[in-house]
């Protein structure tokens, strides 16, 4: 391993209150970073549709950087190619990115 390596971590919603409240079909868990320290660091991955975990994920797999990238330059990277992750909540970054460009 050259770089700096990411996997996605399923980790929910498991939680049959939240899923009643919010439908089937989302996935939400963390991304393990290889590269950088003896023990892989960890980013919280927000509840997302299903169908964009898979491809996030699978593009992940395939993905190495130099250095540990932020959530917010992943996802930005992976929609430059990819459609557009469809978030349960606006990332906290997209909501002041609309409001920069007004």
């Amino acid at each position: 391993m050259n770089g700096v390596c990411y996997s996605t971590n399923l980790m929910g919603p498991i939680n049959l209150e939240w899923i009643k409240q919010h439908g089937e079909g989302w996935c939400a868990g963390r991304i393990d970073i290889y590269g950088e320290g003896l023990y892989p660091d960890e980013i919280g991955l927000p509840p997302m549709k299903s169908e964009d975990w898979g491809r996030f994920s699978d593009w992940l797999d395939t993905f190495e950087t130099d250095y540990m990238w932020t959530l917010r330059m992943l996802v930005s990277e992976y929609e430059k190619t990819n459609p557009k992750i469809q978030w349960h909540h606006t990332p906290e970054w997209e909501m002041y990115d609309d409001k920069e460009s007004e």
